[in-house]
């Protein structure tokens, strides 16, 4: 995962005997070098790929969409009340719009950037703006670790991925449904899920959207974290919504948007779009359904309650045109990330995408080169929430406990790409060249001492060393250190303090709303 360096073949300075190969050992397990932060600031222009033109005319083909073409709001007859009060054309379940009008509704309304809370307030991140957020991968039923392989996820596999996140300095985010727990009946699993973010982290995390009610249990609970009024004041949850694209939104996404909405809470508006089977196989064309969905979505929270955070969401990918499996990592998903981003910015809301996806089943070749070809475009692209960060396999079924630690560690990489130039004055490092003059080296020299610690980024998992100390170490792959590295990192683990009354409380209330109803299945 890490490039070598030209020449790597012959000698290196600095190489030592044991003493030295243990110091490298001990940095590399401490994370030294690696910038503590609550959230990446970009330092560096996103990367864009259309200009104002195309950018009009996908705008504008989104716009003909929503007046001609329409969105269904199913199964939600308030849904529909909300949109015949504020001026849409309502037939059965399809809502067409006047030109502008949803535009209008997210441009006056809706905030530019937002800080989303944490229980530590160390730990707000920022979402908008130059600030990207990386978050670790959402929903997946499995996990794989190389000592077990592949097998369902459990709420003792979730309450790791917690944890893994909340040790990890370059995971700004505790995240939602890390993975899914399939030990607990579906209709009580988020309650744990939501206790497990606040006990065993205190990053900021996501809301339940499975049901409206259980929407309203991640905002009691935090209400029990915050108080009533800071949360109905501010942010304190992020939630996905997922459109069910192309052109659709279901009654449950829009129930829970709705209960998110009106407690001022943050709803990410989400077509979930495999390019040629929920969009069409253009990039111009899946961008302006995007578009005209997000739109859709984000102002009908606007309309539930005006100043409702709201992002502008997508997953984008495209699928085999031979299998119909989804690909990751290619050049189309690419440039609609890329494309939705600037539709974003043009629109005056913050951006979720990329992440590290990959369709590999294990972290091989395939998922390393296919993740950091996503990570890349999420960083370049101007992500704002970058969703599946870590852990994502096999196209999201499987959360990798060893993908994990190796996409932490990428996205680790991504925070020092992002600081972009030092040109202060040390930076620019005069001294240094005046110092060392022709024909000599800096090893020695006052500046290269002085910044010697923190001067590159330095991997956690990759292994640099030579042939012969790469050897005698048990000549170990990226998975195999990854393996060795979560499990240390579960065994150090420390839970960060939490109010006991606020605990208790916390306790009282899920062990309550189990008891009110018997286990189920849906």
């Amino acid at each position: 995962m890490g490039a070598a360096s030209e020449g790597s073949g012959g000698r290196r300075a600095g190489r030592g005997g044991g003493g030295g190969r243990e110091a490298r050992r001990a940095a590399r397990a401490s994370g030294a070098g690696e910038v503590h932060a609550p959230y990446l600031i970009r330092n560096l222009k996103p990367f864009e790929v259309l200009g104002d033109e195309a950018l009009s005319i996908i705008e504008e083909n989104a716009e003909t969409v929503l007046e001609e073409t329409g969105i269904e709001f199913r199964d939600d007859a308030e849904a529909l009340q909300i949109w015949r009060d504020a001026g849409a054309d309502v037939i059965g379940e399809r809502v067409r719009f006047p030109r502008g009008m949803l535009r209008k509704i997210v441009q006056d309304s809706a905030p530019a950037q937002f800080i989303q809370q944490a229980r530590n307030s160390a730990n707000n991140v920022q979402i908008g703006g130059n600030a990207t957020v990386f978050v670790p991968a959402y929903g997946p039923p499995f996990i794989r670790n190389l000592d077990e392989g592949r097998r369902y996820a459990t709420i003792e596999d979730f309450r790791n991925f917690v944890k893994l996140a909340y040790m990890s300095p370059s995971l700004h985010h505790s995240g939602g449904t890390v993975c899914e727990p399939v030990d607990l009946p579906v209709n009580k699993r988020h309650l744990d899920m939501v206790l497990s973010h606040i006990l065993y982290s205190d990053k900021a995390f996501m809301g339940s959207v499975t049901a409206p009610t259980r929407a309203q249990d991640t905002v009691d609970m935090a209400k029990i974290v915050f108080g009533d009024d800071f949360v109905e004041n501010n942010c304190c949850i992020i939630s996905l919504i997922n459109a069910n694209s192309p052109m659709t939104f279901d009654d449950t996404m829009l129930g829970a948007l709705k209960v998110y909405a009106r407690h001022n809470q943050a709803t990410v508006i989400s077509p979930f779009i495999l390019a040629g089977a929920m969009s069409p196989v253009t990039v111009a064309g899946t961008l302006t359904q995007i578009l005209a969905e997000v739109l859709a979505g984000a102002a009908f929270a606007q309309l539930v309650r005006p100043g409702a955070p709201v992002v502008f969401g997508t997953f984008a990918s495209s699928i085999s045109m031979q299998s119909g499996a989804p690909t990751f990592g290619t050049p189309e998903p690419s440039l609609v990330t890329y494309g939705a981003a600037q539709l974003a910015r043009r629109l005056g809301i913050p951006f979720r995408s990329g992440g590290a996806l990959c369709a590999s089943k294990i972290p091989d070749a395939q998922a390393a080169y296919e993740s950091a070809n996503t990570l890349n475009s999420t960083v370049l692209s101007g992500v704002n929430f970058a969703l599946h960060s870590a852990g994502w396999l096999e196209g999201g079924l499987a959360m990798g406990y060893e993908k994990f630690i190796m996409d932490a560690d990428q996205c680790s990489m991504q925070q020092a790409f992002a600081a972009g130039i030092d040109m202060s004055e040390n930076g620019q490092a005069m001294d240094a060249i005046r110092e060392v003059g022709p024909g000599q080296h800096y090893l020695g020299c006052a500046h290269t001492k002085a910044n010697f610690e923190t001067a590159f980024w330095r991997s956690k998992v990759a292994d640099n060393n030579s042939f012969e100390q790469w050897q005698a170490e048990g000549e170990q792959d990226t998975a195999q250190r990854a393996n060795t590295r979560y499990k240390k990192m579960l065994a150090d683990y420390v839970a960060p303090a939490i109010d006991p009354g606020i605990a208790e409380a916390l306790d009282e209330f899920v062990a309550r709303k189990k008891a009110a109803e018997p286990d189920s299945n849906v």
